[in-house]
């Protein structure tokens, strides 16, 4: 039985806490500051409404995203990194840097 490695391994813990489909893309959406569900789902591929919520609720869960809503007419709710959220952004930054960079090294592949 494989043995449960979340809390004692730092790559399962941050795998796990990373897993949902668009967390990381989610996460780069945010990291520039507040952002309103609705505009969150603009700037996402194609998904439900009920996909991105679920995938917020979990962020919110592991303590990564948080929600802040205002009481007002109408109700606004925003979406941001909490401090350890914020923690995360060198990795968001390592992970565009990569994914350019393996963009670049799939379209020489492609020129050969």
């Amino acid at each position: 039985m494989a043995q449960d490695l979340y809390g004692k391994c730092p790559f399962a813990t941050t795998q796990r806490l990373i897993q949902g489909k668009w967390a990381i893309l989610i996460m780069h959406h945010v990291s520039n500051g507040p952002v309103r569900f609705n505009e969150l789902q603009r700037r996402m591929p194609k998904m439900t409404h009920a996909t991105l919520s679920n995938q917020l609720k979990q962020l919110e869960e592991e303590g990564l995203v948080e929600r802040t809503e205002y009481a007002q007419i109408p109700p606004k709710v925003e979406y941001s990194l909490t401090e350890i959220g914020r923690k995360f952004q060198p990795v968001l930054d390592s992970i565009q840097e990569f994914g350019a960079e393996y963009i670049r090294y799939m379209k020489d592949a492609d020129a050969k």
